[in-house]
């Protein structure tokens, strides 16, 4: 079974001063290599190209044989790295908690300890006979959140 260590060593080594980031590599069963990278402005296929060529210029096929796919995070899928968060402040995401609750707003910051979600909701102040929409900032940390992913609506 390929090091899975060794082969994000090898990614990390290449994408090491490019805008491209490593988000994942996993090495699943039969020694298939999925590695997953991102790029604040998105990634081209050119970029996934080479790395895959670099990746297969430093394993060895006679020693171990294994299949390579190289690929961008895919806009639907789940953050995995800090770096994705920070990428998407200020769009919409949707945030499933560990409790079960999701929920969807405005990214306004993320850190290493956690994030920042601006969230609407209607409230009825007194002496008004309707619901008015708010904005409120919700605090969450890193170990709240199952997964946050950016949201794509369609209007």
């Amino acid at each position: 079974m390929i090091d899975k260590g060794v082969v994000r060593q090898i990614v990390e080594e290449k994408l090491a001063g490019s805008d491209d980031y490593l988000v994942d590599v996993m090495v699943k069963a039969g020694n298939r290599i999925v590695i997953e990278i991102d790029n604040d402005e998105g990634v081209c296929i050119d970029d996934c190209v080479e790395l895959s060529r670099y990746v297969e210029e430093h394993l060895d096929r006679d020693v171990e044989d294994y299949e390579l796919e190289v690929g961008s995070a895919g806009i639907t899928a789940p953050f995995k790295v800090l770096r994705q968060y920070v990428k998407n402040i200020g769009n919409e995401v949707e945030v499933l908690l560990n409790d079960g609750v999701k929920l969807t707003g405005i990214l306004k910051s993320a850190d290493e300890s956690g994030i920042v979600l601006t969230v609407e909701k209607k409230v009825k102040p007194e002496g008004v006979k309707r619901k008015v929409t708010v904005e409120e900032d919700r605090t969450y940390k890193k170990e709240e959140i199952k997964q946050t992913k950016y949201l794509i609506r369609f209007k």
